[in-house]
Parts: C-alpha cells; structure tokens; sequence
C-alpha cells in the first residue's frame, strides 16, 4: 500500500489532519511535540469509478464506491514534529526520520496563517512566517540525508574507484533504509555537473547537492497551508506559491469538524465536496451549527473545500502519477471468481505494463502470464501493455487455464 508522511513543524495542524483524513482519534493540543511517536492510519484516495461509466452496480472489496466515487485506501503517517536540528537528533528528529523514509510522498503541513514560531509555540497571526518555516524544514530534509552519505564515504568512495564498482548500486545500497529506489540515484547523478568526477574528489558541498537534488526526486513534497480560516493565511498562500511548490489551501479543523458531523448522522458529507447538507436541524445544537456554519462561511465558499482531500488526491495522482486499475475474472459480467462486480482497485504507478502488474496481484501470477484482456476496449493485450487511469484488466495466466 501506498505510503503518505505528514511532516512539519510542531503545532501546526498535523495530527488534526491524521485525524480528519482517518477518523482516528490521536492527542491534539496546543503546545509543541503533542505527537510523541508516530501515528499510522488509513486513509483514502478518491477517483471517479468506472462503474458509472459502464452504468452498472459495483461491489468493492477492498475498497469502497460512493455515488460513482471510488476510495482506494493509503496509509497515512503522523511523524513527530521537527524543529531547527532536528537531523542532530534535537527535538523528537530520530523518531521523525525513523517514520518518514517509509512514506512514498511527504504532505509538508505548513502554519500558513503564521499563528507559530520556529520551534510550533503558538503566537499572534501573521508573527510566524511559513516561507522561512519551509526553508527550515528543506534543510532539516537535506543534512538528513546528507549526514548518512557523509558517513564513511572515503571508505564507500575508495572501494567504489578501487573495485570499479558502479556507484549507483553502492549508493543504492547504503541509502537502502531510507527506501531511495536505484533509479533515483541514476537518475540524480546523471544531472550532476561534477558526475565526471571520481568519488574520491567529491567535496562535501558536492555531497550535499546531491543530498537535496535526490531529496527532492525520491521525496517529493506537497505543501499543505493549514489555517487558512484565519488572518494572514491567503496573503502567504500566494508567498508560498512563489517557491515553486505545489500549494494546497487547507483547513484540517473544518474538515474534522464535518467528518465528525458526518459520522454522527448530522450531515451529508463526502470528504473532497464543496458543501455539505444538514439532514436534520434539531439534532444540532447552538455550538454545532455554529461551526458548521463558520466552516461554510471562511473555508468552504472562499476555498471550494477543506483541502484535505484534494491534498491526498494531488499527492498521489499528480506527484507520483498513480493511476487506478480494476482487475477482473470474468471479462463479460465485471466479476471476480465470486460473482462479485468490479470488486477491487489498485493504485499503481503510471507506465506499469500488465504483466508486472500480475506480479502485483500475486507472483504466481506474473510467472505464467500469457496474456492480459483490456475489457473496456474488448481487447487482447501483451505483457508490454501499459495500464492506462480507469482501465479494467483481466489477467489470463498457464495456472488459471489449467
């Protein structure tokens, strides 16, 4: 399963986002490192399901469909708030940098409202500043990494030019637990000005560039503008906007507000909408209208929603190109081998062909693949095909045939 790390500063809305995003029940106060240790959840990415477009009547296993929309499942990670040094181990920083190098895309939850200080003790809006808070939290990413390649590379360097090794799979290997794929690293090193030099001759600025280039391809980060229902939030969502991250506004408190709302029947709700609609007034008391009211008026008709979904969605679909594909037995009714309708959904990243996709779905699979159906299109497909976002895919292997 896919893996989101929520990461930032303490203080800034972080475990209040987990917390809408799963409907887990975590600590949320406000004073620094409230989040000890990790919080781990799940929640989900939403996507149309084809099931409207072929008009019928789905049944999802894993997996579910709500109005023609479907929500695949993620983990989600709270990580422990980072402050200056955290790389040193300052702060609750180990614990952080044990939790995020798991996470496939970081959700950078930002005070844009500025309502923090540097260390995430609360403070006037517009005191803080989320501009220098990035800049902070970019370099606490970068000496991360950087610290672990600095780490006994004369001896890595050496062995490499001794060896002729190939430096790639050395790196590979020794950034293994931080989960930076190989193709990463080939791909950082072939856009280094100083690649032609040996490893030997690199200096530790060298060693730090590309710490951050491969931070910045293997990491890639999102930034989440929490607060935005209070002042001087949309003034540094446009500075925010200027550091050529991707930006989404965001209010994680009015979200939970309406997922709870939801939850205890009071409204109807789908996490990602523009509204909401109270099905029964005098279920509500004097305090719940009035937030959900004050939702509506400074996030919902100023923003288009809470952000929380959108930042999920954007995460996974635009960051790291997943696509969503629907595996099927029976080509002709949409079922799986228990008569159920389009009954599951993967994420897997654009660019997969049908055959590693079968190795996905089990290994046995993969091995005696002979051929892939893409139903929609009622065609035979090879192994080289490659999934398209939305395709239903039947998998024909020597093992089903026998």
């Amino acid at each position: 399963m896919v893996m989101i790390g929520l990461t930032g500063k303490p203080n800034v809305g972080k475990s209040t986002f987990f917390s809408a995003a799963t409907l887990a029940t975590v600590p949320i106060a406000s004073y620094p490192f409230t989040t000890k240790k990790a919080n781990i959840g799940v929640t989900y990415a939403s996507t149309n399901c084809v099931c409207r477009e072929l008009k019928i009547q789905d049944n999802p296993v894993n997996s579910q469909c709500i109005d023609g929309v479907r929500y695949i499942p993620v983990k989600l990670v709270d990580c422990p708030g980072l402050v200056p040094g955290a790389w040193k181990g300052r702060g609750l920083g180990n614990q952080f940098l044990d939790e995020i190098r798991k996470a496939d895309v970081l959700l950078l939850i930002l005070d844009a409202a500025g309502s923090t200080d540097e260390e995430g003790r609360p403070c006037k809006p517009g005191l803080g500043d989320p501009v220098k808070d990035l800049k902070f939290l970019e370099e606490e990413f970068d000496m991360w990494i950087f610290q672990i390649l600095k780490k006994d590379w004369d001896k890595l360097a050496r062995k490499t030019e001794t060896l002729r090794e190939d430096l790639a799979s050395v790196l590979a290997e020794k950034l293994a637990g931080l989960q930076i794929k190989k193709h990463f690293i080939v791909q950082v090193l072939e856009s280094l000005d100083f690649k032609s030099k040996k490893p030997t001759q690199w200096t530790d600025e060298n060693l730090k560039i590309f710490a951050e280039k491969l931070r910045k391809t293997s990491k890639p980060i999102l930034i989440v503008a929490n607060k935005v229902d209070l002042p001087q939030a949309e003034e540094n969502i446009g500075r925010l906007k200027e550091t050529g991250y991707p930006v989404i506004p965001c209010s994680a408190e009015a979200e939970l507000v309406l997922r709870r709302a939801s939850e205890k029947g009071l409204i109807d709700y789908k996490p990602g909408n523009h509204e909401f609609k109270i099905l029964d007034e005098k279920k509500l008391t004097e305090k719940q209208f009035s937030a959900l009211n004050m939702v509506k008026e400074k996030v919902l008709d100023r923003f288009g929603s809470t952000g929380v979904q959108n930042a999920i969605n954007f995460s996974l679909f635009n960051l790291l190109g997943m696509i969503a594909v629907y595996p099927v037995e029976d080509e002709n009714k949409f079922t799986d081998h228990e008569g159920r309708v389009l009954p599951d959904c993967y994420l897997i990243p654009k660019g997969t062909t049908v055959k590693e996709f079968a190795y996905m779905i089990h290994t046995e699979l993969g091995e005696n693949f002979i051929y892939a159906v893409e139903v929609k299109g009622k065609k035979r497909v090879g192994e080289d095909y490659m999934i398209k976002h939305g395709d239903i895919i039947k998998i024909v292997s020597a093992k089903s045939r026998g």
